[in-house]
């Protein structure tokens, strides 16, 4: 079974996520902050990660930089999601492996986290 983090701000996104991904038999696990982004990952051990641009403490930008310059993490494929209209800007400045623009159909997520 695949592991997925997903971190975002708005609870009800993580709600709904949480539900529709584990119904296609996902572990999934959320958080509404990126506060000590390295000890979360490192008790998840997630096989993807979602991040949303707008997520406190630190932003998105920063918290995927930290992991994508971190040893263990590095790997780790992150995908941006954000309904920020320059989403790929973003992504790319984070050092995202993707990303994808909110509102987005649930078939377009799933395509995407099975490449990962």
């Amino acid at each position: 079974m695949k592991r997925i983090m997903i971190f975002d701000d708005d609870a009800d996104i993580l709600d709904i996520l949480n539900y529709l991904l584990s119904e296609k038999g996902w572990d999934v696990h959320t958080r509404t902050n990126c506060t000590d982004i390295i000890s979360i990952i490192e008790q998840c051990r997630p096989d993807v990660i979602l991040m949303d641009n707008w997520i406190p403490d630190t932003g998105g930008i920063v918290a995927t930089r930290t992991l994508k310059t971190h040893e263990e993490f590095k790997d780790i494929p992150v995908i941006y999601f954000s309904a920020n209209n320059d989403i790929k800007k973003l992504a790319e400045e984070a050092g995202a492996d993707a990303w994808l623009a909110k509102p987005f159909e649930l078939d377009e997520l799933e395509k995407m986290l099975s490449e990962f």
